[in-house]
């Protein structure tokens, strides 16, 4: 059974964890809610202690066939697109290396074409003699070719669901492999399968009521603590953000995750699901991730570019346009005009460098930690 025979029952047949989690994000009094953070905070340094992973994202490429009407990337918007050579992914990486990162997560738009079969894999082996820990974000593969970005040298996969609404799911994906709902959702058991060794998941919230899509994420982890429990899962709750197509995005009020209901579904996730790791990105304002990395944030990314090439400009001499999903070559005007580069695929607001989130982490008694995992460690056992 995966977890699909399970999600299909909710929000019917509940666990008593599912009912716990459940009464934590119902309304809460101020006082309620200031009770739950100090318990939030108190259960994140008795498991994981003053530790504060740091990561960045790496984008490779963002073609992509899908329409997805929140994203940057979708088919139909007429953005530049690029998919970063051998030389440029290096180019990008060596950067992302002398800034201090050890840990990178690969992200890709899905498309045959460009992201085509090996693609990934030569990916992960470019990076591997920088990294110790390669994750990858993106789109949906079968048992055997998780095994083989395995081998290759990933070890993590974050996957979001983006909804866990079946029906604002069906009208957001108007086209393109990403429209099934179930492979989609099954992406971490096939992963696990696959051998990794971490499995994130999460929303985009602002698509649908954030209660419901909070108690379908509470399901995932709890299925995913009891079928893939050999691996360190995270948890991930991102909010929707101006993105190409529609950078005057206005979060719709009726789904919302106001600041407030943030923290308490943080709150509510640590409290309930104790071990698991909680990733705060650069989506979020800088004063905000300051006041809320305490009370439980164990995984946050710094100096983010969300964009191929973003962080050297590297490929920006092979850009192209996309209108509809078909390719076209940029204009002489468009190129003699300089300081192109490719679409990113939402905006960040937390812009600091690692640096900086790493003096932070120091001023609040935290310690930000670059490597937690080597390869040398499974030479012995």
């Amino acid at each position: 059974m995966s977890f699909v025979d399970q999600f299909n029952q909710l929000p019917h047949e509940q666990s008593a964890k599912l009912r716990q989690f459940s009464a934590l994000i119902a309304d809460k009094t101020n006082l309620e809610l200031e009770s739950m953070a100090i318990e939030s905070q108190s259960l994140t340094q008795k498991h994981f202690g003053k530790a504060v992973r740091l990561f960045a994202p790496l984008y490779v490429s963002n073609e992509c066939v899908n329409n997805c009407s929140y994203c940057g990337f979708s088919r139909d918007n007429p953005i530049l697109r690029v998919t970063l050579s051998k030389e440029q992914i290096l180019q990008e990486a060596q950067h992302l290396y002398d800034l201090g990162h050890r840990s990178v997560l690969l992200v890709a738009g899905e498309h045959p074409k460009f992201v085509s079969q090996g693609y990934l894999q030569e990916c992960c082996r470019l990076l591997a003699p920088l990294f110790s820990s390669i994750s990858i974000e993106v789109g949906p593969m079968e048992d055997h070719q998780y095994a083989e970005l395995v081998f290759a040298g990933a070890e993590g996969l974050i996957v979001y669901q983006e909804t866990y609404d079946r029906d604002i799911y069906k009208e957001l994906h108007t086209s393109g492999p990403k429209k099934n709902f179930d492979w989609r959702l099954e992406c971490p058991e096939r992963a696990y399968a696959g051998g990794f060794r971490r499995i994130g998941v999460g929303a985009l919230f602002g698509l649908a009521d954030w209660r419901t899509e909070a108690l379908s994420l509470a399901a995932h982890i709890e299925y995913l603590r009891k079928h893939c429990w050999k691996a360190q899962l995270t948890v991930a709750f991102p909010r929707m953000q101006p993105y190409a197509g529609n950078y005057q995005y206005e979060p719709d009020p009726n789904k919302f995750l106001d600041d407030r209901s943030f923290v308490q579904l943080l709150c509510a996730f640590r409290i309930c699901f104790p071990q698991v790791g909680i990733v705060l990105s650069t989506r979020e304002p800088a004063a905000f991730r300051d006041s809320v990395i305490p009370l439980g944030a164990t995984h946050i990314s710094a100096g983010s570019h969300t964009e191929p090439g973003g962080y050297t400009n590297a490929g920006c001499d092979d850009l192209h346009r996309t209108v509809r999903g078909r390719i076209e070559d940029l204009a002489e005007e468009e190129k003699e005009a300089g300081d192109l580069k490719a679409t990113e695929q939402f905006q960040i607001d937390d812009t600091r460098s690692p640096k900086e989130m790493q003096a932070l982490l120091k001023e609040k008694g935290l310690e930000a930690v670059w490597k937690d995992w080597d390869e040398a460690l499974l030479l012995n056992s």
